[in-house]
């Protein structure tokens, strides 16, 4: 649930991109809307986890690449420290991967630099409102990965493939690598890097979350 601005007062936004003259280029797109108004900035992501642990925002504009951490490093930790926050990935790359990673980090909509002109203004009040923003061609690939997914015999919408989830249920049952690899007619390395690559797309880091995890989504019964 998005927590409202209040009636009268714009919407704060924290700027972080490591080029001075980019940073500069878009607090004036956003500056210049009486909505809207940018109270900081920083040149990384470690600086924008930071600044807000002192300065207060509602939305965070994160590029993606930057040092130290990346926008979507940063967009992961900031999801978890303020859960009000809402944040939008600024990007020059129309990359696939990136929009997953962006979705998956907890952004609100995925704007392309070469397009903030006219996208980025809609997309910070769709995102205040509570809504997603993706310009024409992340929905294309939504719906193509979404039919994909479907014909392939996965869940669509579902984080893990039939496959991970497999390994999931028999992990949080306490099955060791070794007897999953027996059980699904895997090997043991397989086995290793379905469990690092699920820990990873849930954000997680041992068994115990996994096991809360299977019991909330119904793969394991308490």
């Amino acid at each position: 649930m998005t927590t409202a601005v209040p009636a009268g007062r714009p919407t704060r936004i924290l700027l972080a991109d490591d080029h001075a003259l980019v940073r500069r280029g878009v607090r004036l797109i956003l500056d210049a809307e009486p909505d809207l108004r940018v109270v900081a900035e920083a040149g990384d992501g470690a600086e924008a986890i930071a600044l807000l642990e002192h300065a207060e925002a509602d939305l965070a504009v994160l590029d993606v690449a930057m040092p130290r951490l990346t926008g979507l490093q940063a967009a992961r930790e900031l999801s978890r420290r303020h859960p009000d926050l809402r944040i939008l990935i600024l990007t020059m790359y129309d990359n696939e991967q990136y929009l997953f990673e962006a979705l998956k980090a907890g952004a609100a909509g995925y704007v392309l630099k070469s397009l903030a002109d006219r996208d980025l203004i809609q997309a910070c009040r769709a995102a205040m409102r509570g809504e997603p923003f993706l310009y024409p061609g992340a929905v294309t690939t939504l719906i193509r990965t979404y039919l994909g997914r479907a014909h392939a015999g996965e869940e669509p919408g579902s984080v893990l493939t039939a496959r991970e989830e497999e390994i999931l249920k028999l992990v949080a049952e306490g099955h060791s690598s070794r007897e999953i690899a027996a059980t699904l007619v895997i090997s043991v390395k397989t086995v290793e890097r379905h469990r690092a690559n699920i820990l990873a797309k849930l954000g997680m880091k041992d068994r115990m979350e996994l096991l809360r995890y299977a019991i909330r989504t119904g793969l394991i019964e308490p």
